[in-house]
Protein backbone atom coordinates (compact mmCIF):
# COMPACT_ATOMS: atom_id res chain seq x y z
CA UNK A 1 0.00 0.00 0.00
CA UNK A 2 2.74 2.47 0.89
CA UNK A 3 4.53 1.75 -2.38
CA UNK A 4 1.36 2.41 -4.41
CA UNK A 5 0.74 5.63 -2.51
CA UNK A 6 4.28 6.85 -3.17
CA UNK A 7 3.99 5.92 -6.84
CA UNK A 8 0.70 7.84 -7.09
CA UNK A 9 2.30 10.87 -5.43
CA UNK A 10 5.26 10.66 -7.82
CA UNK A 11 2.95 10.45 -10.84
CA UNK A 12 0.98 13.45 -9.59
CA UNK A 13 4.19 15.47 -9.28
CA UNK A 14 5.29 14.45 -12.79
CA UNK A 15 1.94 15.45 -14.27
CA UNK A 16 1.81 18.74 -12.37
CA UNK A 17 5.32 19.57 -13.52
CA UNK A 18 4.51 18.95 -17.18
CA UNK A 19 2.56 22.17 -17.78
CA UNK A 20 5.14 24.59 -16.35
CA UNK A 21 7.83 22.72 -18.30
CA UNK A 22 5.99 22.62 -21.64
CA UNK A 23 3.92 25.82 -21.52
CA UNK A 24 5.15 28.19 -18.80
CA UNK A 25 3.18 31.20 -20.07
CA UNK A 26 -0.11 29.24 -20.07
CA UNK A 27 0.68 27.95 -16.58
CA UNK A 28 1.37 31.49 -15.33
CA UNK A 29 -1.81 32.79 -16.97
CA UNK A 30 -3.86 30.04 -15.32
CA UNK A 31 -2.52 31.01 -11.89
CA UNK A 32 -3.32 34.66 -12.54
CA UNK A 33 -6.92 33.70 -13.28
CA UNK A 34 -7.10 31.52 -10.16
CA UNK A 35 -5.89 34.38 -7.96
CA UNK A 36 -8.87 36.43 -9.14
CA UNK A 37 -11.40 33.77 -8.07
CA UNK A 38 -13.27 34.11 -4.81
CA UNK A 39 -12.72 31.59 -2.01
CA UNK A 40 -15.98 29.79 -2.73
CA UNK A 41 -15.07 29.39 -6.40
CA UNK A 42 -11.65 27.99 -5.51
CA UNK A 43 -13.24 25.57 -3.08
CA UNK A 44 -15.60 24.40 -5.82
CA UNK A 45 -12.65 23.84 -8.18
CA UNK A 46 -10.85 21.86 -5.46
CA UNK A 47 -13.93 19.80 -4.65
CA UNK A 48 -14.57 19.06 -8.32
CA UNK A 49 -10.98 17.98 -8.78
CA UNK A 50 -11.13 15.69 -5.76
CA UNK A 51 -14.43 14.13 -6.85
CA UNK A 52 -13.12 13.61 -10.38
CA UNK A 53 -10.02 11.91 -9.02
CA UNK A 54 -12.08 9.73 -6.71
CA UNK A 55 -14.36 8.66 -9.56
CA UNK A 56 -11.31 7.85 -11.69
CA UNK A 57 -9.78 5.77 -8.88
CA UNK A 58 -13.05 3.89 -8.39
CA UNK A 59 -13.38 3.18 -12.11
CA UNK A 60 -9.82 1.89 -12.40
CA UNK A 61 -9.84 -0.30 -9.29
Amino acid sequence: MNESLLMALGLMLVLEGALPLLAPSAWRQTFRRMIELRDGQLRFVGLSSMLGGLVLILLVS
